[in-house]
């Protein structure tokens, strides 16, 4: 079991027309929405630091890194509300390490985050560089929603994002499954300017000559606690068709670990929404 604490993690959420996008892996499928007559797909960019990350039987070897995690929602062959991760982006000391035990899509990047959470209300600059750079400057605003589909009031969007209990990729021609779990966290509601050359747009095979579409919404969750429980489970030849709604036909997939939240952990209060 992998022991690590999440924190100062950033969440950038766009809605992206699903025409623009490669279809995803069998058997799984894009959640759409529509909007003024058109189908889109919500993509999520995270932005994070991984600390005290141990094995629980080695627990006096300890390291952090910060990563990058780009994902797109889908349902699974349960209808579930899941997330294919399309790129990891980590520190290039990590990346082997990481591959090795997860079979996750990582990539080194040169990743320069702030820490939030130590005080003051922003601005903060978060810098990425990997084939193109990518460069987020926020601060603290009051909860706002801006381009794309309508998810409901604030709590409703950031539930959207974040109560996705299922997280899958493709690595060694495998579409390998995550099963995460975790408590209300803290939320705090963002004003964020986005800049890069093109970097985002490559990473999510964003195609269709559209120009990227302006934030849908953005907030920044102080810090979580993850507990990953690895474990293995049986393969799916791809293109498998899957039998809806019975959760038994046609089941995924391949390696896979779980990982759970332990405790929740209090932010300042004047801060706080509870998600």
């Amino acid at each position: 079991m992998l022991r690590t604490m999440v924190r100062d993690c950033l969440y950038l959420n766009w809605a992206l027309p699903a025409g623009s996008l490669p279809e995803p892996p069998s058997p799984l499928r894009y959640q759409l929405h529509s909007w003024q007559g058109r189908d889109y797909v919500f993509a999520s960019a995270l932005l994070f630091h991984q600390e005290a990350v141990h094995f629980t039987a080695l627990p006096g070897l300890r390291f952090r890194y910060p990563q990058l995690n780009l994902r797109l929602c889908v349902l699974d062959d349960d209808g579930t509300p899941s997330v294919l991760f399309r790129k990891m982006l980590m520190p290039a000391w990590v990346t082997a390490p990481v591959w090795l035990v997860t079979s996750q899509p990582v990539s080194w990047a040169k990743l320069d985050f702030p820490h939030p959470s130590r005080g003051g209300d922003g601005p903060w600059l978060w810098r990425v560089e990997r084939g193109g750079s990518l460069e987020v400057r926020a601060r603290l605003d009051s909860p706002a929603v801006g381009e794309g589909p309508r998810l409901g009031g604030w709590d409703q969007v950031v539930r959207y994002f974040q109560e996705r209990p299922h997280g899958y990729a493709e690595a060694t021609g495998s579409l390998h499954r995550v099963e995460a779990h975790h408590p209300k966290a803290a939320v705090w509601p963002l004003h964020v300017e986005v800049a890069g050359n093109g970097f985002l747009p490559r990473l999510f095979n964003f195609a269709g000559g559209e120009p990227w579409p302006a934030l849908h919404s953005a907030w920044l969750c102080p810090e979580m606690p993850f507990v990953f429980d690895f474990g293995i489970v049986p393969k799916v030849a791809p293109g498998v068709a899957v039998a809806r709604p019975e959760p038994a036909a046609g089941r995924v997939i391949s390696p896979v670990f779980r990982s759970r939240n332990t405790t929740e952990v209090p932010a300042p209060e004047r801060r706080r929404m509870a998600c």
